[in-house]
This record gives structure tokens, sequence and C-alpha cells, in this order.
């Protein structure tokens, strides 16, 4: 198995403590109809060892295995464990994500992605790009709907 590593950091304008929520403990409130159509929990109570299931807008779904959330320091991670981003290249990928106010109200988002390869498979650095930039989409979209609602997630 291969691993290929990948760190970014994204500007928000809104809180680390809302976009932690938004996107880690109460995601399933917030609307993005034309991306995603539902969230469940097909497994625990959102803690660690939870499986949940994200359907998407274009009939696809991308299922999860939260690994651990500390709402204090504003960190989660889990594995994709299921999804068209995976293909026929990629076993899983692991995701650790932390969020820190920065001094203009807004936050920075650290974001640290391990692809774990089938085989030896190496990934190219245009395959990782698309994913990433597939999977801030879903961080961007929030941001704007928390901009707009300032009362979601307070």
């Amino acid at each position: 198995m291969g691993i290929t590593k990948h760190i970014q950091e994204l500007k928000l304008r809104v809180s680390a403590k809302r976009m932690f929520k938004a996107l880690v403990t109460e995601s399933h409130s917030i609307p993005l109809p034309n991306t995603i159509k539902s969230i469940e929990i097909l497994h625990g109570d959102g803690g660690a060892g939870t499986i949940r299931q994200t359907n998407l807008a274009d009939g696809s779904h991308v299922k999860i295995r939260i690994e651990a959330v500390d709402i204090d320091n504003q960190v989660s991670k889990y594995t994709v464990i299921e999804g068209p981003m995976l293909g026929d290249k990629i076993e899983s990928i692991h995701y650790e994500q932390k969020f820190e106010d920065s001094s203009d109200g807004g936050c920075v988002a650290k974001i640290v992605s391990e692809y774990h390869t089938k085989g030896d498979i190496q990934l190219k650095e245009e395959e990782v790009k698309a994913i990433n930039d597939r999977a801030l989409g879903f961080y961007k979209l929030s941001e704007e709907y928390l901009h707009a609602n300032p009362d979601v997630c307070a």
C-alpha cells in the first residue's frame, strides 16, 4: 500500500467554532441542496467509531468513519471508506482537520490528507488535486451558507 500525503491551509470568513460545528458536529443542519441530499449516521453516536454516510445530489454517496473528535481544540479525524473519489486506485483517505481562529474574525482550516492506495499504486499530483478541490468545495459552500446565516452554528 502506498501513501500520498497532502497538507494545505484554507482561509475562511467565519469563526473556527462555527466551521467546526458546520463540518463536524452539526453537519446535518447545513442545507446544501445542490450538493448534499442527506446525511445519515449508520452506526454510532457521532463520536469515534461512528460510520456516517453523506448522500450527494448527483446520486452518489460518501461513507466515512470518524476516528476522533476534539471539540475543545476544534480538531477532527476521519477516514473516507467508500465513495466515488476512491475510484479503483485508492483504498481509503484519512483526513485530519483543525480550525484555528484568525485575527480578522474568520479562521484557518489546516487539512492533512493521506491517500492510502491499493497495492503499490502511486497517485499523480493532478489526481490528488482533483480530489482535494472537490473536498474543499464543501468547506467553501459551508462558509458561504454560514456567512449568509449568522445565527446558524453560533
